[in-house]
């Protein structure tokens, strides 16, 4: 199971002061070398966090594989296709949400998604949606043209552990298997942390977590090194 780090969290951090530190740049570099096989931006219209000369500066640097997250916008397919970044993950944007609250609405969004999915496919970016582990909106996902999905875990991750929690895990596994029948590489992340996150990385249609707030919340206590290890040696158990 293959770890993505979200480092959106440290540049909160730092736009709290508007100042120079924590380095998001900094931060990716030692979570590679700590274990992590992608570092993970979402570079939002507001720039409440990740700043373009994050993502500029990242893309010089990442070697693993850096993902941009992103609403399906003009402007942020513009700065994609001159940033280059190895894969961009739509996701839904509002102004007032905290962290992103739910998956991309793929089945409305088809039609428009399918030219712009189109574009960057052309200039040789992957493209995944971040969805829902819905069963129709994951078909209207390969429809609109992308391999790759990244499957919501907000809502189990929300869940203490008990049968309300152990029915949901069985609906991402669900729609995993689902999405794997389609020919779609199935990722999974938004909520997990270091004891929620077993379940989930034993899921064999799973390949790859995203996972963000919880490591870097670690981090605050015992290094960014430390916290990717951690995370990365739960992953490897499964």
């Amino acid at each position: 199971m293959r770890l993505a780090l979200n480092i959106d969290h440290f540049a909160t951090l730092r736009q709290a002061r508007r100042g120079g530190e924590p380095e998001p740049v900094l931060v990716a570099l030692l979570a590679e070398q700590a274990g992590a096989e992608g570092i993970v931006v979402h570079l939002r219209s507001d720039r409440r966090h990740i700043q373009d000369r994050d993502l500029r500066l990242l893309r010089q640097v990442v070697k693993t594989k850096l993902n941009m997250e992103m609403a399906a916008t003009p402007e942020m397919k513009r700065i994609a296709l001159e940033v280059l970044p190895d894969v961009v993950s739509l996701v839904p944007e509002k102004p007032e949400e905290l962290t992103t609250e739910g998956g991309l609405n793929a089945a409305a969004a088809r039609d428009a998604l399918a030219p712009f999915i189109a574009d960057l496919h052309k200039a040789k970016i992957r493209v995944s949606i971040f969805v829902d582990p819905d069963i129709h909106q994951i078909r209207s996902c390969r429809e609109a043209g992308v391999s790759l999905i990244e499957i919501n875990t907000g809502k189990y991750a929300e869940q203490k552990p008990g049968p309300a929690q152990s029915e949901l895990l069985r609906v991402i596994k669900e729609a995993a298997v689902f999405g794997r029948s389609l020919g779609l590489e199935v990722h999974a992340g938004h909520g997990l942390d270091y004891r929620n996150v077993l379940p989930i990385a034993a899921l064999p249609e799973v390949s790859e977590l995203s996972i963000g707030y919880s490591i870097v919340a670690r981090a605050a206590v015992v290094g960014v090194e430390r916290a990717v290890k951690e995370m990365v040696a739960l992953l490897e158990r499964c």
